[in-house]
Parts: structure tokens; sequence; C-alpha cells
């Protein structure tokens, strides 16, 4: 693996048409989000769990909390910085705890914490991806109640079957309808911008706020009560981790095109133009996004803002999915199904057991917290969390990858915690309101995952209990040679340094072995892709044993019959398709009291998990009719 050089992106930036139209779509998938933070934010200031009353002093302040969060966090940290941090052009906490890892000289006692917080912070985002669709649906349905009450009692089942409609259509991908989220998104913006000047207008002084002495002055004047506001404050910021995250899908260059010419101009006049409001009508801060159109455009906006959140639903839910193909494939979460929704993007998938628990888990907290004012009691927490750990870890990849002097990385990574720890603190006391969940789902699931890495290695140890080497196993062949029947057989096995034991229980069992024999492991690199010619690794053992290497990324998909036929044209060896047999190990996995390494209910776990991962010759693409399994027991 080549080491980075004094840069880490890759490739040339976009220039021209092809800019504009990656800068569109960008606008549909990347920025929903944060786009869609109006609809509570501000409100949250004033009416949440910790909000302040609505006075001219406070509007201001709070106004360039906003300001400032948007500049410092948004802007100048992910958009300028942690941008620039990139695993061979993807980003988002896995791709970055792969540059992590790239250390290998980094002692174990460092590693270990920095590797955890990493896995921490994508457990995180399942939390999130679990609240997104439900505050920002009911939020947008919640402005119905503005026109009438005859809407209140149904702003919930409204909520729920959008929700439905939502995840139910998530099985015929976004191929289709992606091509149409930038321009509506184009719209939206436009018309957050339009209404933010509609209410600048009304009180121009509201520009004042652009000032960073009202900040200052908020906190000495509300002391701890305004502190604690940067929790309702922080929800503007929200969508800075998911640009990171589709940074591979795009593209530096394109996401930062939008945010500085679409994106961030249009959120600062939207959120100066609900100041406004709020300066001339104090009693507007319950809905001020609904309240700064005219009456006339009310039912049209709820539409819009409908539309906008099931957009911005549909981007966390897609980055829920890419998130656990790649922990599956880093080794970090069993085998699921996985459907391709695109012939042309690989990275559009559809997995059904995760789609189904998302659905299950956003309809609950609809129904459990019952509006968006106090679902936003849990939001955030997560958001600040990871954004904390990103932090971090950004500063060890400059330190070690980039080799910046440790004043230059120290100073900016100090700037940034400073606003990332208060942010985080201010989340926290939102705990017992709802801030519990997150922390909660990312605790589960950072369980799954260590559980299933360390069973695997502890697997793999057992595995190799009493094993041979290939090469050992070649030398036996020539001493006490089996029968040969014809065709090829390919026994795959994660560990290339021995035989697998599928070979070793075929041979007992049939006494006989293929003429030809193919040792298979597919290899998954800490980094997205693998370069072409350094995608098959063939080795001649003698005797027709072959060794057969394929390498891939996190962000690749492992066809293994697409690999073999490499293999026939590079390599020269005939591997007929209907002539050759995949030969796979099946381990059952019996819990003893035998020391392992960990806890009995940990075991338990992994054993489960075992049982109910997807079937290798279905993640591998094997044809199902040339499979054989051999299953054996192992104790654990």
């Amino acid at each position: 693996m080549d080491e980075p050089e004094a840069k880490l992106h890759h490739g040339p930036a976009p220039t021209g048409k092809k800019l504009l139209s990656l800068s569109l779509l960008a606008l549909g998938i990347v920025y929903g989000d944060i786009g869609t933070s109006p609809l509570y934010a501000m409100r949250q200031c004033f009416y949440g769990s910790h909000g302040v009353p609505v006075t001219p002093a406070n509007v201001f302040g709070i106004l360039s909390l906003i300001f400032w969060s948007l500049v410092v966090v948004v802007t100048l940290k992910y958009h300028v910085y942690v941008i620039r941090f990139d695993n061979g052009g993807e980003g988002g906490i896995l791709a970055l705890m792969g540059l992590v890892k790239r250390d290998k000289e980094r002692s174990s006692r460092v590693q270990a914490p920095l590797i955890a917080m990493g896995l921490f912070g994508a457990a995180l985002l399942y939390g999130d991806g679990m609240i997104t669709p439900a505050i920002s649906v009911l939020s947008a349905v919640e402005g119905l109640e503005l026109a009438t009450p005859f809407f209140t009692p149904y702003v919930v089942p409204i909520t729920i079957v959008i929700l439905i409609l939502l995840f139910r259509f998530q099985s015929r991908g976004t191929s289709g309808v992606g091509a149409v989220f930038g321009p509506i998104m184009i719209v939206w913006f436009a018309t957050l911008a339009l209404l933010g000047i509609r209410g600048i207008i009304g009180a121009p002084s509201v520009l004042r706020a652009l000032n960073p002495a009202y900040a200052l002055h908020f906190f000495t004047a509300n002391g701890m009560q305004g502190f604690l506001v940067l929790g309702a404050v922080f929800l503007v910021t929200t969508g800075g981790e998911a640009l990171y995250a589709d940074l591979g899908h795009f593209g530096e260059k394109p996401i930062q095109v939008d945010w500085f010419s679409i994106v961030g101009p249009s959120l600062v006049l939207q959120y100066l133009g609900q100041g406004a409001l709020l300066l001339q009508h104090p009693e507007a801060a319950h809905n001020p996004f609904f309240l700064l159109a005219p009456r006339w455009a009310l039912y049209p906006l709820v539409v819009m803002a409908a539309i906008a959140t099931v957009i911005a639903s549909q981007a966390i839910i897609t980055g829920v999915y890419s998130l656990t193909s790649q922990a599956i494939k880093l080794g970090y979460l069993p085998r699921m199904e996985i459907t391709h929704t695109s012939t042309a993007e690989i990275g559009q998938v559809y997995m059904p057991t995760v789609n189904w628990v998302l659905m299950v888990a956003t309809i609950a907290l609809v129904l459990g917290f019952r509006s968006s004012s106090n679902l936003a009691g849990a939001y955030g927490v997560a958001v600040a969390t990871t954004m904390l750990i990103t932090t971090i870890l950004a500063f060890v990849v400059a330190r070690d990858l980039l080799h910046w002097n440790l004043a230059t990385a120290g100073l900016i990574t100090a700037g940034f915690l400073t606003g990332d720890l208060a942010f985080l603190i201010a989340n926290y006391f939102k705990i017992v309101h709802g801030g519990w969940f997150p922390l909660l789902i990312a605790a589960v699931v950072f369980t799954v995952m260590t559980t299933w890495r360390k069973g695997r290695e502890i697997l793999t140890s057992r595995l190799l209990e009493g094993s041979i080497s290939p090469e050992e196993f070649v030398v036996s062949l020539r001493t006490r040679a089996p029968v040969r029947v014809p065709g090829t057989a390919v026994f795959m096995h994660r560990a290339h340094e021995v035989v697998p034991p599928a070979l070793l229980h075929s041979l007992k069992h049939y006494k006989a072995l293929h003429k030809q024999v193919l040792l298979l492991s597919i290899v998954i690199e800490e980094i997205p892709h693998v370069r072409d010619e350094e995608r098959l690794q063939v080795g001649d053992l003698g005797e027709g044993i072959y060794r057969v290497t394929g390498r891939y990324g996190f962000m690749e998909e492992a066809n293994v019959p697409a690999l073999l036929a490499r293999v026939d044209a590079e390599h020269g060896l005939t591997i007929p398709e209907m002539d050759t047999t995949y030969f796979l190990g099946r381990e059952t996995l019996i819990v003893t009291s035998r020391p392992s390494g960990m806890a009995m209910w940990r075991e338990k776990i992994f054993a489960s998990m075992m049982r109910n991962s997807e079937s290798a010759a279905r993640f591998f693409r094997l044809p199902p009719n040339r499979v054989v399994e051999l299953g054996a027991q192992i104790e654990f």
C-alpha cells in the first residue's frame, strides 16, 4: 500500500459541466439533513427543554450563536479542515478510522482506544439514522396545525403513514428518484432564502446579530441557562458529519460549491428571517419557520417541507446502509443480505434487515415522543459525540500521515475541541429528556460490533489449532497421493496461510481430491478501493494446488466468479464454470466453559450471530447449484 503524500485527496477536481452536474446531485443527497434544520432549531432555542425567554437581547444572542456555529463548525471544521482527510477519496468515521489504522508502528495501548472511539462514532450514527426521519417528517407535518386545529389529532398518524411509505419504497433504490432530488432541493433552499429575506425586510436591525459580541453577552446575561441552550443551537449543525460521510460519492469540490454558493447563504438568511420575525412578534416562537410565510403559502410550504424531509430521511437511511455494508466487509458485523439497486453505482444498496429495524424504531420514536419538540431532546447527542471523535481522529491523521507539526495540529484541534466539548456537554444535559436513546442504541451496536470482531478472532485461532500450511499439504500429497477426480474445486477460507478445514474434511470423507484445487482467500483492506493491478495474486504450489488471493477495498463488492474468470484469463488456468465446485466451511459453535477471552453472554451473542448470518455463497455471488457446504462443530 502506498503511503499518502502531503495530501490524501486523489484525482483531479471536476470542472465545467461535470462540476455543475455533481453539485446538483450532491445538493439533494448531502444537504437534506442540515437543510431541514430550520424547521425546528430556532423553535427549540425558545421552546425546548432549556429554552430562554423571547426578548430582543436573547434573539440577537441566539442568532449570533447560530451564525458563528455555522461558520466555525460547518464551514471551517468540515468544509475546510476535515474534508481534507479522505481515505482514497472516501470520507466518514470508518474511513477516518481506516487512516488511523495505517500507522503500524503505534503501540496497541494507544491504537486500541482510537479504534474503539472510531467504532463507537460509527455506532452512534445508527441512533441518528432512527431519529432524523422521525423528527424531520414530524416537524414538517406539524405545520398543518397552524392552518387549522382540525389536523392536530392527525399529525402523528400522517407522519407514520409517510414514514411507512418511505421505508416501503427503499427496495426500489434511489437511482430513479435521485435525479430529481437536486432540483427539488434547489427550490427548497430558494424558498428558505426568500422567506428569510421577507423577514429581514421587516426588521433590518436583525443583521446586527452577525456581531459575535451578542453571543458573548448572551452567555453573561443568561449564565448556565444560556450555556444549556447550546444543545438547541447545535441542531443547526447536525448535517456536518453527513457531508463528510458523502465525500466519496461526489468529491470535495462539488460539496464545497453547494455550501458556499447555495446552502450556507440560504440557511443564514432563513435564520436571520426567523429572528426578525421574533423581534416583531415574540409570540411566533412556537413555530417561527411556518409563521414566517404568508398565510396563503402555508399549505404549499407544508407539502414542500414534507418532501424536503423525506429527501433528508432518504439520505440518512441510505447512509446507514452504506455504513453497515462497510462494517460487514471490515469484519465488524456478520454478513447480511445486500441487494444492489443500481447496475451503474456499486454504492447504491438496499439491506432489508436494516431497513425494517430502522422503520420500527423510527415509528416507535414518533409514537413515544409524539412531537418534534420532544424528539429534539433526543436529537443532537449522537452527532455531538461523533463530531468530537472526528476531531480527535483527524488530529491523529494530521500528525501521523500528513506530518503536521505538533503546534499547528494542536492549535487547530484545540480550537475545534473547545466548540465540540461545549456542544457535547450542553447536549448531554438532554439525556434525561430523550438523549439516552441514541446512546443506548450506540451501546448496543458497539457491543455487537466488538463482540463479532473478537469472536471472529477467537474462532480463527480455534480453526488454526492443529492446522497445516498449504506447502506441508502439498508435500503430503506427494508421499501419499489420494485419488484425483476430474474438475476444479475452490476451497474458500479466511486464513490463506493454512489449508482450509473444508478441504481436510472433504478429503477425509470422500477419499478423493479434484485434479485442480484453488485455495481462495478474500482479503478486505482498510482502504475503500484496491488498484486493479493489485486485485489478484495466484501462486502455484504444485500437484495441481494453487493459492489464490483476491484483495478488495471496503467500498467494493467481492464477486468470486468474476475473480476466477480473471484467474482463467490472466494465469492460464482452465476454470470451466459448469465443472467447478465451491466448497465452504460452515461452523456450528458450541458454547462451553472453555476459556476464550470473552464473557459467556458475549459468546452466546456471537454464536447467535453466526447462526443467522447471511450465507457466504450468496454474499460472494457463488452459483447456488455449484456450492457444497461442509459443517464442523467447534467448542467455543
